[in-house]
């Protein structure tokens, strides 16, 4: 008969060390650190951004984020914020960030706290 040390650590627990993998994992809560979006925004920042919700191919829904205005890594680096922020996962395409699911109404608010002037939802 096994220890009962032995079924804890995993010879016969399967999931034993999945356990151990869990901490790795991204949360499915937002994270808003302040350095990503500070209570005072930056004083610059795009002047005007449109958010816009548009079903991929498969029937999904992502929000897009157009006239940003930034180079290739400000726009990575807003990505990764953004992602933090509303726990999900996008992708840069050309100048504009695409987010999985609809963040129509949670976005303005983010965006508004990293320097955007004006939001538009067109």
């Amino acid at each position: 008969m096994a220890k009962k040390e032995d079924t804890a650590e995993g010879f016969h627990h399967p999931f034993a060390r999945l356990q151990g993998l869990r901490d790795t994992l991204p949360s499915s809560q937002p994270e808003r650190r302040p350095e990503d979006f500070p209570d005072t925004p930056p004083p610059h920042g795009p002047e005007r951004v449109t958010l816009r919700r548009e079903n991929t191919r498969g029937g999904e829904e992502v929000t897009v984020v157009e006239g940003l205005g930034l180079s290739s890594p400000e726009l990575q680096a807003w990505l990764q914020a953004l992602q933090r922020g509303l726990a999900c996962t996008g992708s840069v395409d050309g100048e504009r960030l695409v987010l999985r699911g609809d963040h129509r109404f949670k976005l303005p608010d983010l965006l508004l706290r990293r320097g955007v002037k004006r939001v538009v939802h067109g």
